[in-house]
């Protein structure tokens, strides 16, 4: 594909599906760390929100791949808080939903937590909250998050985004958002990638790719927040080779023209 198509956006698409799945994923990770800069957002957009086991398996790909600890590359590209969200997603340490444990007073007891080290104070502790929204299951996230809202006014995600800033508080929504209403945030993602000053093509590619077999919901909640379907955008924003590669991945997942 490579010598074929070249390295533009067309190109690096058709490497991308060349590869199997994690693979592709490992290589977008490689991409978002080589070189001059790193690019957070690929990098918690891939991370963040993942089962134990998918992440498990990426690390040993990355690892056969690159032979590098794909967890010592991390720290070595990220700092500050946004390490910590990273380091957290990459443990692998999401705890399984149990009944007898996750109850509602449980998860009473985590949005008072939450509150009561991040009201006004995030920048004291942000370790602990990072820990409760990274490694909580969606089931009790949730529950977490309805209470908070229940007690205190607002969602978990709107408490994020008073107390945080920059690329951590886009990565604690992200991982909020994949584990509470994935379609939405994948839709948001995609329009994130369309928005402003030029397309990033990057962000779209891999969106597009990752999410691929889930598409036909991300479709539905793309209409239901923004009023415009998922062809559309793609036609807005792009032309050629790579309009027509990503239409025919949007129609192969389930999307209609």
């Amino acid at each position: 594909m490579k010598s074929e198509c070249g390295s533009g956006d067309f190109g690096l698409a058709l490497q991308y599906l060349s590869y199997s799945a994690v693979e592709a994923e490992c290589e977008m990770l490689q991409k978002a760390m080589k070189g001059i800069g790193t690019n957070e957002t690929l990098l918690y957009t891939i991370l963040g929100g993942r089962s134990n086991k998918d992440m498990e398996l990426l690390k040993k790909t990355y690892y056969k791949m690159y032979t590098e600890d794909l967890v010592s590359q991390v720290r070595s590209e990220v700092g500050g808080d946004l390490r910590t969200v990273m380091l957290a997603c990459l443990q692998a340490a999401e705890e399984p939903f149990d009944d007898g444990f996750h109850t509602a007073e449980k998860a009473k007891e985590d949005a008072r937590e939450i509150y009561k080290k991040g009201q006004g104070r995030w920048g004291t502790d942000e370790k602990n909250l990072i820990k409760v929204i990274v490694l909580s299951p969606p089931k009790h996230l949730k529950n977490i998050s309805s209470y908070y809202a229940d007690e205190y006014g607002y969602s978990l995600q709107k408490a994020a985004e008073k107390e945080l800033g920059g690329d951590v508080k886009k990565a604690v929504l992200f991982i909020l958002g994949i584990k509470l209403k994935p379609w939405k945030t994948i839709a948001a993602l995609i329009k994130e990638a369309c928005a402003g000053f030029g397309t990033d093509e990057l962000l779209l590619t891999c969106t597009i790719i990752r999410y691929q077999k889930y598409l036909a919901a991300v479709e539905v909640a793309h209409v239901e927040e923004y009023g415009k379907s998922l062809v559309k955008r793609v036609k807005d924003e792009t032309r050629g080779n790579y309009e027509k590669l990503l239409l025919a991945l949007l129609r192969a997942g389930g999307v209609e023209n």
